[in-house]
This record gives C-alpha cells, sequence and structure tokens, in this order.
C-alpha cells in the first residue's frame, strides 16, 4: 500500500550507489550527447496528421454553424488569410451549409487516405482521403503549409460523397 514511505524505498538504493561510488562518477567525465539538429520541416506522423485533419474539420465545422470564418481565418497560413477573408470563406463554404452536412461526425472515424500524402513543395504538403460514413462520406483535399514552426491550414475543399449503403451483389 503507497504510503508517506513508499517513495523513499525507491530513493534510497539510487542514493545508495551515488554516495558508494563517487570516485567512479568522477574518473569519467561526462560526455555530451550530440543530437541531430531538429529538421526544418519536419514530416507529419501519422497521428500528428490525422490531427491536422481533425482540427481543419473540426475548424470549419465550428465556423459554419456559427456563421463566424474568422477563426478559421487566423489559424490559417498567411497565405491563406491574405486570399481568403471571412465573407468569402462563408460563401465557399455556403454548400455545406446548405446540405447541412454535419463535419463533426468525421471528428468519431479515422480518415482514410485516397493517395499517399505528398509534398508538393518543400514548404507545402498536401493530404486528400475520406471520412467513410454512411450514407454520406466527407472527402477532403487539404493543404498544409510550414510556417513559424508548425504546419498550418493553407487550402481546404471538403466534399460530401454518397457512400454505397448496402455490399455489391456478385
Amino acid at each position: 500500500m503507497p504510503g508517506l514511505r513508499a517513495p523513499a524505498f525507491f530513493i534510497a538504493p539510487a542514493l545508495l550507489a551515488a554516495i558508494a561510488s563517487p570516485a567512479i562518477a568522477q574518473q569519467a567525465p561526462p560526455q555530451p550527447t550530440v543530437q541531430a539538429p531538429p529538421s526544418l520541416r519536419p514530416t507529419p506522423s501519422q497521428i500528428e496528421l490525422s490531427k491536422m485533419i481533425w482540427s481543419t474539420v473540426a475548424a470549419v465545422d465550428h465556423a459554419n454553424r456559427s456563421g463566424n470564418y474568422s477563426v478559421l481565418r487566423d489559424i490559417s497560413a498567411q497565405g491563406f488569410q491574405i486570399n481568403n477573408n471571412a465573407a468569402q470563406l462563408a460563401q465557399v463554404f455556403s454548400g455545406l451549409r446548405s446540405l447541412n452536412v454535419d463535419l463533426g461526425n468525421a471528428l468519431l472515424v479515422p480518415p482514410t487516405f485516397t493517395t499517399a500524402p505528398t509534398m508538393i513543395r518543400e514548404d507545402i504538403f498536401r493530404v486528400q482521403g475520406l471520412f467513410q460514413l454512411r450514407p454520406i462520406a466527407i472527402g477532403f483535399d487539404l493543404y498544409f503549409q510550414w510556417e513559424q514552426g508548425r504546419w498550418k491550414l493553407f487550402g481546404v475543399d471538403l466534399q460530401p460523397l454518397q457512400m454505397a449503403t448496402e455490399a455489391p451483389t456478385r
């Protein structure tokens, strides 16, 4: 049962080892650890990539629900901000709003990639795929730009896709 004395039990052997052999620690000076410099534009891992996709879909969903596209614009790359004001984004996503597509459902399933994620320029990353929801799937074509030490939204295309509700017959 953990109690006040439990941590001392685990710390004491380490302290005893350090006290018993101070000469060994002094004989061999610590070697500096040499680490490779971090990449300027790291390729996102599978989890990071999924988070980027989900956060973009969530941002568009929130913008569609509230009618306020300024946050979506503000969290995006500078090029996206220059080319899109909030009113233009409202117009771009009016089709999704008019169809009442619930983008929030996409947050419940993993994205499926239709093509491998690709670097299309040294600072632009493209991701294409869909969220396999029934009966309406959500297709995505997203671009992210490396800016200020992280990947930011640079381009977005979200489309509802009709999915087959029954398995094909043979």
